[in-house]
């Protein structure tokens, strides 16, 4: 089967184009999935997203069944349910939830609606970035449309977030819709239990909610025959870096890194050489060019020591830095850092400082092992995973391509001299540091 005769859910109907209207919506079908969820009743409904072991398309990858089955039923909550959307989409490299909106943004509706049935939900909110303006607009223009056509029985309040990435962690992205500054909560309690409000809460991605309709369309049996077992149904991949056609592509579970980037993206750009895949954003570690060949599913990647995450695949050809790269990892880090915890305050610190160090070629053998040794000390002991991913991926850079850290150390700079791919990408982080560096300089 070719990657253009695979199956396609989420942005069913599209054609290539566009969805935005309610007419051009119901033309292919839908909210005639939100008519027969209302008729099938909310048990009915969970136990179809269950059968088709739907997992979270965020990040976590965590059953939306099971997770829907935390929450008390209507009648034993001790308030209000609420059913809130994550469309915060800050994670570099990530750009699949914006297209669903700017596309199909009935089908998140119907989604939503959907799901808002299925727990007895009050209200629903949707937290979205706040740099995506056009998406905004798109979906409330969708919104009104449903509601003018008596389609949404649960009010859905769209909430702009204000370009905080720590706001991506579910909690953090509580605190914030509550007015709060957006920082991650201590777990337990779960959001389930006590979420917005302190009432239990559910918490879905955009591409979740949208693969939802879908489901009921078809069953969920049929959805778990598609991809590989735990991986089940299509995905989203938003392919980026050095390749010939970037671009969102959906395929199943279990299509290989080769598939998406040769036979979907065209291969390295000017024929050069693959040297290094990013598989599910930043906040994934790196893999090699001989994994080229994996399957791209939550379980794999996983035992290969990385993370499908939000399937941000980032190609990366023969000319990069990775000392570069994963500076400019660590910089990320760093300033998206809200500062709650110490292990992540001060570790994405240390991580930033000793990468400029070796990167700037005045580092020594010993800091370089202090690099991995501050990775360590970091893994498991933030209170988020802002500062764990931070630590495993500047180590994943350290383990696959160590002789490019000792080269810089070894030559007193960068071995590209210069030729590197990344020469000269600053950050905002970046231009702070010269700015310091140039105010030390006049006194």
């Amino acid at each position: 089967m070719s990657v253009n005769d695979r199956p396609v859910f989420v942005l069913a109907g599209t054609g290539g184009g566009d969805l935005r209207s309610l007419e051009d919506y119901r033309r292919v079908g839908g909210y005639v999935s939100l008519e027969k969820a209302r008729q099938m009743g909310r048990e009915a409904v969970l136990e179809e997203i269950k059968k088709a072991s739907l997992r979270g398309r965020g990040g976590a990858g965590f059953p939306m069944g099971q997770k829907a089955s935390f929450l008390p039923s209507p009648a034993q909550a001790h308030g209000p349910i609420y059913l809130v959307v994550n469309a915060d989409e800050s994670e570099p490299g990530a750009f699949k939830d914006r297209e669903i909106i700017v596309r199909v943004p009935h089908r998140l509706i119907e989604g939503i609606q959907i799901a808002a049935a299925v727990i007895g939900a009050r209200a629903c909110f949707v937290y979205i970035r706040g740099e995506y303006l056009s998406e905004y607009e798109i979906l409330m223009a969708a919104l009104a449309e449903a509601e003018g056509a008596g389609l949404v029985s649960v009010p859905i309040i769209v909430h702009r977030g204000a370009g905080a990435y720590i706001c991506g962690e579910e909690t953090a992205l509580l605190e914030s819709l509550e007015g709060k500054r957006g920082m991650p909560r201590s777990k337990p309690p779960f959001p389930a239990i006590v979420g917005l409000y302190d009432s239990p809460t559910l918490i879905n991605n955009v591409e979740t909610l949208a693969t939802v309709p879908k489901i009921i369309e078809i069953g969920g049996d049929a959805y778990a025959k598609i991809g590989v077992k735990d991986s089940t149904g299509t995905r989203l991949f938003s392919l980026s870096g050095n390749v010939v056609r970037r671009g969102n592509y959906e395929l199943p579970h279990g299509t290989t890194f080769r598939e998406l980037i040769y036979d979907c993206g065209g291969g390295i750009s000017e024929g050069r050489k693959l040297k290094a895949i990013i598989p599910g954003g930043s906040s994934s570690p790196l893999l090699t060019a001989d994994q080229v060949d994996m399957s791209m599913d939550f379980d794999t990647l996983q035992k290969a020591g990385s993370f499908l995450g939000s399937a941000s695949v980032i190609a990366i050809d023969e000319r990069a830095c990775m000392v570069q790269l994963g500076l400019r990892i660590g910089q990320f880090y760093m300033y998206e850092s809200c500062g709650k915890c110490t292990p992540c305050r001060e570790g994405t610190r240390w991580i930033e400082t000793l990468l400029r160090k070796i990167e700037e070629g005045r580092a020594s053998h010993a800091e370089l092992d202090l690099l991995v040794d501050v990775c360590e000390r970091m893994l498991g002991k933030c209170l988020c995973p802002l500062g764990d991913s931070d630590a495993m991926v500047v180590a994943s850079y350290v383990t696959h391509f160590r002789e490019e850290f000792e080269a810089h150390i070894d030559q007193g700079g960068c071995p590209f001299g210069g030729s590197s791919s990344l020469e000269g990408v600053r950050s905002p982080v970046d231009e702070l540091y010269r700015g310091r560096v140039r105010q030390e300089a006049a006194r």
